[in-house]
């Protein structure tokens, strides 16, 4: 097993089930830092900010940065500066997405808008389906933080924000443009802000399709876990495998 210098770390399913930590994870990233290894966190939960995360992980006995946390949120707030400029955005979220918005330029509004972006929201309503999905076709640009369809919590899989994505893509046709995993953006934007080399970085995750293909995708090693969304057994059925697939991070050796 390789010693890597940045491990970069799924939360949802890899670090916590909704409010419960994974014991070997937390235990895992404590003996990380004691040795002194970069910890990252790139997460796909936009509904949170940098700030918060790091609250939430200090409850958990982790000890983290906001400025060591990438999320959609930040991510998509990002893009959309260095695509369009500061923009009007028609948002379908929550408080991090809202923030991430209005900290780097853009204005929240609810008509009207150059773009709609779309984050979990868990008091999505009918209506705010509907305008958004009036707005995409009516020209407005279409961005979604992330394509999770599903996501880990402590009683078991949710809807996740690809779900509310793909009901405005049915509706009008228009397909969003997806920034987190498993698209780069968030490991090329945490790479670019701490000076990290590929060669040098892990992803671990729980779920192929998001955490693993955007690693392999990147260019950087994987670690699949069993603690969330795909089951070891069902790595078969995908084509390029991760560089180590683990039932936990406790069968991984801190070296």
């Amino acid at each position: 097993m390789r010693k890597y210098h940045a491990w970069c770390f799924d939360l949802d399913g890899t670090v916590y089930r909704g409010e419960e930590p994974i014991p070997e994870t937390v235990s895992f990233i404590q003996k990380l830092r004691e040795q002194g290894a970069g910890v990252f966190f790139v997460t796909n939960n936009s509904a949170l900010t940098p700030e918060s995360q790091a609250e939430k992980l200090a409850k958990m006995g982790i000890e983290a940065d906001p400025d060591e946390i990438m999320t959609s949120s930040v991510a998509t707030a990002a893009h959309l500066l260095k695509v369009h400029g500061s923009v009007k955005v028609m948002m379908i979220g929550e408080e991090g997405l809202r923030k991430a918005l209005e900290t780097a330029g853009h204005t929240v509004v609810r008509q009207h808008p150059q773009a709609v972006v779309v984050g979990i929201d868990r008091s999505i309503t009918y209506g705010k389906l509907a305008d958004a999905s009036l707005a995409v076709s009516a020209g407005a640009s279409f961005i979604a933080t992330n394509s999770d369809k599903a996501y880990p919590t402590e009683q078991g899989l949710v809807p996740g924000n690809g779900a509310f994505a793909g009901l405005i893509e049915l509706a009008t046709g228009v397909s969003p443009y997806y920034i987190g995993k498993p698209s780069v953006p968030m490991l090329e934007a945490l790479a670019e802000r701490h000076g990290l080399d590929r060669k040098d970085m892990v992803m671990v995750g729980d779920n192929y399709e998001t955490d693993i293909t955007a690693g392999i995708r990147f260019g950087i090693d994987t670690i699949h876990v069993d603690t969330g969304v795909t089951r070891t057994e069902d790595l078969a059925h995908y084509g390029e495998q991760p560089t180590y697939a683990l039932k936990t991070l406790g069968d991984w050796k801190v070296n």
